[in-house]
């Protein structure tokens, strides 16, 4: 009888090695992440109080990081900001903030805040309150050395506090905000490139033209920045206003119901913060742009209005009806001063809108007065 030979014995380092190498990594992947934690809320810390310098100052009621293991997440819960630098000061305050870092790709920081944000002064109770149904930001590059950044918001609205019911100030479907450097670096001559892209936003307390929904797509080019430097706005606008910077708004379409405007041209600062230079605006249906900034009245009370008048006093009524076909003549008057054209297949005219230290001019006419920027 032959014994069989004994069973050889399994080798178990093929199964072993790999599972001690697999769980020696994720040790090390732990503490890798762990000091990169606490790294990333040193770097916050060190963040917020350079923004302070600047007048900036940013406080969480409650901070949590997580992400284990594949991202970073720095949640603020009861997110305060105050923002000094400019008159008067204004305090914000917001329900949540989330900001995420995936490991693989630590130079895109994406955000997502929560809403309500109320708008107050500093030690005084809210003015206004802004809510939204989605908002995010994505942010290439570093807080220190920025390469694009773009916030989308979906269905935002901001109302003032009043007693009883409030009052709205702004309403939109979606407001998108994009910019890059186009040209030099966060740390030399940078050059800005935004675009603001408005859908059915309406702004009734802003002006009359802005009191009905309107989209639009507005991109513009900002010129004399010295660098990304912490400054106050104030201090970064006469910055750009001294080195004879300029906005030149390359592309702008606005359209609200009928009335569709194109525009282009450049804008400056004076001395003083008042914007200076000129657009050059085709518009469809100025008619009905010239009514609702009542370019008939700013006439009939000038020197038109005074042989208007007269009129009357030749017979009874004569004056009103003169008064009724203005704006229709002033448009006529538009098109001589301006160029008759077309803009989408309809009939359209170009004409000058100049802002002179700060006075808004379409053609001849006045039409308002845009506040000092610092």
């Amino acid at each position: 009888m032959i014994n069989p030979k004994p069973a050889s014995r399994r080798r178990l380092w093929p199964v072993v090695v790999p599972l001690v190498l697999v769980v020696a990594l994720a040790i090390i992947w732990t503490g890798l992440w762990f000091y990169a934690a606490s790294a990333a809320e040193a770097t916050l810390a060190g963040w917020r109080e350079r923004e302070a310098k600047s007048g900036r100052i940013y406080n969480c009621g409650k901070q949590t990081i997580g992400g284990y293991p594949f991202r970073f997440e720095v949640r603020c819960s009861d997110l305060g900001m105050e923002l000094h630098g400019i008159e008067p000061p204004v305090a914000l305050k917001a329900l949540d903030l989330l900001v995420a870092v995936q490991i693989y790709q630590p130079t895109l920081v994406i955000s997502e805040f929560t809403g309500p944000l109320t708008i107050a002064e500093p030690g005084r109770p809210p003015g206004y309150i802004a809510n939204w149904t989605l908002g995010q930001s994505s942010l290439r590059g570093t807080p220190a050395s920025p390469e694009r950044l773009s916030i989308v918001v979906e269905q935002p609205t901001v109302d003032r506090i009043e007693a009883g019911a409030n009052a709205t100030v702004l309403k939109a479907a979606r407001i998108e905000v994009h910019g890059r450097i186009a040209e030099g670096s966060a740390a030399g001559n940078p050059v800005i490139e935004a675009v603001l892209r408005l859908g059915a936003a309406a702004a009734p307390e802003l002006h009359p033209l802005a009191a009905q929904p309107l989209d639009a797509d507005i991109t513009a080019t900002l010129r004399g920045l010295a660098d990304f430097s912490p400054k106050p706005w104030p201090a970064r606008l006469r910055e750009i206003q001294a080195r004879g910077g300029s906005i030149e708004i390359t592309k702008a379409r606005v359209q609200q119901g009928e009335v569709i405007a194109v525009a282009s041209g450049t804008l400056r600062l004076t001395a003083r913060g008042a914007l200076d230079g000129q657009l050059n605006v085709t518009v469809v249906g100025i008619d009905k742009v010239l009514k609702i900034l009542d370019i008939d009245r700013i006439v009939s009370e000038g020197k038109i209005g005074s042989a208007i008048g007269r009129l009357d006093r030749i017979m009874p009524g004569l004056g009103q009806i003169a008064r009724q076909n203005a704006a229709p003549g002033i448009a006529i008057g538009l098109g001589a001063i301006g160029q008759n054209t077309t803009l989408d297949g309809k009939p359209a005219v170009t004409v000058p809108l100049r802002f002179a230290d700060g006075q808004v001019l379409l053609g001849p006419f006045p039409v308002g007065r845009t506040p000092p920027l610092f």
